[in-house]
């Protein structure tokens, strides 16, 4: 049977993810944490001598959300060229996992065409030493640029 190191687990803390809007690439220091996925559309097919209900994959769906300290203005700033203006901005999410104690190496995916979904506009809490928000996100396109090695 296989077993895994222990050590060879990455850490959630180890990475780094960049955002790149109109070309410009910058890390996000300000993330706590990041979780994406990808979910199938599926239609229900009925099949003659079957009485189960089967299903068929017609295509997916991308979203995410992200925790951020409340430290940026700049999702704020994109939500509110989209209220006066109209226009909506897309933007690409690197995302890099590498932890150096782990033998499995680096992954990096790209979050393509990512979509804010809301913001929070202002806050105060007073029970709260520090100030966070989540945002959700969809994105439409990915590319893995690094996968973890087999360990």
């Amino acid at each position: 049977m296989a077993t895994i190191k222990a050590q060879d687990i990455v850490s959630g803390r180890e990475g780094k993810v960049f955002k790149t809007l109109n070309g410009v690439v910058k890390e996000m220091a300000y993330i706590k944490k990041i979780d994406a996925k990808i979910e199938k559309t599926k239609s229900e097919i009925k099949v003659l001598g079957s009485r189960a209900t089967h299903s068929k994959a017609t295509g997916w769906k991308g979203t995410g959300s992200m925790t951020i300290y409340y430290m940026t203005s700049e999702f704020r700033e994109l939500m509110l060229d989209y209220v006066k203006s109209g226009k909506d901005v897309y933007f690409d999410i690197q995302v890099i996992n590498e932890d150096p104690a782990s033998a499995a190496g680096k992954q990096t995916v790209v979050l393509k065409n990512c979509n804010i979904d809301s913001v929070i506009i202002g806050q105060l809490d007073i029970d709260k030493d520090v100030l966070d928000e989540e945002l959700s996100f969809t994105f439409d396109d990915i590319e893995v640029l690094n996968k973890f090695s087999e360990v």
